[in-house]
């Protein structure tokens, strides 16, 4: 099957489907392998430098296996029937993307928002953020989720379409291991900064193409949506490199600079308290639409993108053929 077919039928399929609950998902394995793999290094190792050669291995087995058993499988499907082995491709692509899930986390804040259930929209808050939500109020209650839907369209819809037109399912499912790794072990803190660093640095290596795409891609969105762009591509080049993460500060400083509000601040993890630096200027209070239009723009940024992405494999084939 075709892969520009592939990408598109993937993208429709999270689109509609999204991630059914009670039904088998890829990073729920990873998760407990990830899990398995961590427990088992640290049965013999606790010094900081054998952690941060054992760190090493969680990449290389993790996303490295999640390309082999993929490989190996869309291989024996093959084998078996190119349609069956397509669809597998089509759902295991589907299972990288989150553009559905994205969207309706966001709208779930924002409906509480709405019905002004303050209590409640932190509590939808809290499902999406690591940071502490207890103590938010609206306006920071929409920073947190324009923020997370902003930095996600690289993460959750970029980047996997990015390494499936580049390797087809088994490079998206390398992806989406890397990213699970980064989620789950990739934090400067005491418990992961030695057995964690390989995964956290391979995670930005890995985002660094695509979250430059997405700057782009945001900056074209928002003149479709008669945002202003200019701000926008302004704020990324100023403010994107504020960011702790070498790509995050990309779409969320794009975001700022469309929706002309400020992103960044104090934020409160485990009841410690860390400042983000700013993004963007504060040319007007936060309201609950802003997360509407941020979900506009990430819905039409993945959809221009998987249009170019399955109108290079297309070229590719012709070019190949």
């Amino acid at each position: 099957m075709k892969l520009a077919i592939i990408l598109l039928a993937a993208y429709i399929v999270d689109r509609i489907v999204g991630d059914p609950r009670n039904f088998p998902h890829p990073v729920v394995y990873m998760g407990k392998a990830i899990s398995a793999i961590e427990w088992l290094i640290r049965r013999f190792a606790s010094a900081p430098r054998a952690l941060k050669r054992a760190g090493l291995l969680l990449p290389l087995l993790i996303a490295g296996g999640a390309w082999v058993l993929t490989a190996l499988l869309v291989l024996l499907l093959y084998r078996i029937s190119p349609w069956l082995a397509g669809a597998a491709e089509v759902w295991l692509i589907s299972t990288t993307i989150a553009s559905k899930g994205l969207k309706d986390a966001g709208m779930a804040v924002f409906t509480e928002l709405r019905q002004g259930d303050i209590p409640a929209a932190r509590r939808a808050l809290g499902m999406i953020v690591g940071r502490d939500t207890g103590h938010l109020e609206s306006p920071e209650i929409v920073r947190g989720t324009v923020e997370t839907v902003a930095e996600n369209i690289v993460d959750a819809i970029i980047s996997p379409l990015f390494f499936a037109l580049l390797g087809g399912a088994p490079l998206a499912m390398a992806y989406r291991a890397v990213n699970t790794l980064d989620s789950m072990v990739g934090y400067k803190n005491d418990k992961y900064r030695d057995l964690g660093w390989a995964s956290a640095r391979l995670d930005d290596v890995a985002n660094y193409i695509p979250a430059r795409i997405t700057a782009l891609l945001l900056t074209l969105c928002a003149a479709l949506l008669r945002l202003d762009w200019r701000r926008c591509w302004r704020t990324v080049r100023r403010d994107a490199r504020l960011h702790p993460s070498p790509n995050s500060g990309y779409p969320e400083s794009a975001v700022a600079g469309a929706l002309g509000i400020r992103l960044g601040g104090e934020n409160v993890y485990h009841s410690v308290t860390s400042f983000r630096a700013y993004m963007g200027d504060p040319l007007r209070t936060m309201e609950p639409e802003d997360i509407i239009v941020t979900a506009r723009i990430m819905m039409l940024s993945s959809a221009i993108f998987v249009c170019l992405c399955a109108a290079v494999a297309l070229l590719w084939q012709g070019m190949g053929g």
